[in-house]
């Protein structure tokens, strides 16, 4: 018990550090990729530091709630999701409930951004849920690839079924595939970059943050991006220690950026299409493929 408590101390601040890393590399990556020197990779922990000392400006209670619910549901899901053999919070259902947890992001930042009042919040909030209406029915249907082929609903067995085997992108290239292809939409990254779109709707939801409230959002969203590699680690990587979980998370982030450096933007149309047709038909005949063997 002692062992676990630390665990649920630790891991989220370890979460919080790769995640912080990850947008500080990305900044960097892409400034390389466009020929410019780009920021410091730790340019997000001087952001940070910065916008705690500003001052903040709160539209109302539900405003306030709205960023504590989307920030706590995040660090919830992190205990859930293995990353090198820990978890502080497995058991045999951990998969529904991860699947659960990943509404309560989008879900507090809609009911932050409602209570801002502002058109550009809205109209980013509209393009949040449809791109996630997009992107969760090819996401499910790799979800549910993977439970029927191993036969659980439990991430720590599936992870040690694929230490014990081969990895499950072995055994499941489409649902796989289908993730990776989904993937910069759950980012939020090019070609999906449409929620916030600084150049068309101003930040979209973000819009009317500022000070702490864009600090803990930036938090939020450092969460959100380990929690989405580590699960694609987990489901297709067969995990592994925490060095090696790291180094596959890095190349799969990598990959993200690379697309995310030449691909144009996509109107929210063109995003569900693109996620409904591809990614939903190599996830479903995964799914089909995965119930005939098991």
């Amino acid at each position: 018990m002692v062992i676990k408590a630390v665990w649920i101390i630790v891991l989220p601040i370890i979460a919080f550090i790769i995640g912080v890393f990850f947008l500080g590399l990305s900044r960097k990556v892409i400034a390389r990729i466009h020929r410019r020197y780009g920021p410091p990779i730790y340019q997000p922990v001087i952001d940070l530091i910065k916008l705690m000392n500003q001052k903040s400006i709160s539209h109302g209670r539900l405003f306030d709630m709205g960023v504590i619910l989307s920030l706590a549901g995040s660090i919830v899901l992190v205990l859930f999701i293995p990353f090198g053999g820990i978890a502080p919070l497995s058991g045999s259902g951990d998969f529904l409930v991860v699947l659960y947890l990943m509404l309560l992001a989008p879900l507090g930042v809609a009911l932050s951004g409602g209570e801002g009042a502002n058109p550009n919040i809205s109209i980013g909030i509209s393009r949040k849920m449809m791109l996630s209406l997009g992107y969760e029915v090819p996401l499910l249907f790799s979800i549910l690839a993977v439970m029927t082929y191993y036969k659980t609903t439990s991430l720590v067995e599936i992870t040690k079924a694929q230490q014990h085997l081969s990895w499950g992108v072995i055994y499941l290239p489409l649902p796989a595939i289908a993730y990776f292809m989904i993937l910069p939409a759950m980012l939020g990254i090019r070609p999906f970059d449409i929620v916030s779109a600084p150049q068309e709707i101003s930040s979209g939801p973000s819009v009317e943050y500022g000070g702490r409230y864009l600090a803990l959002m930036t938090v939020e969203h450092a969460f959100h991006t380990f929690i989405v590699l580590a699960l694609f680690v987990d489901l297709f990587l067969g995990g592994g220690n925490p060095f090696t979980f790291f180094v596959k998370m890095l190349v799969v982030f990598l990959l993200g950026l690379f697309i995310h450096a030449v691909f144009p933007r996509f109107r929210i149309d063109q995003a569900i299409k693109y996620c409904w047709k591809w990614p939903s038909i190599l996830a479903l005949a995964g799914l089909v493929i995965a119930y005939v063997v098991a």
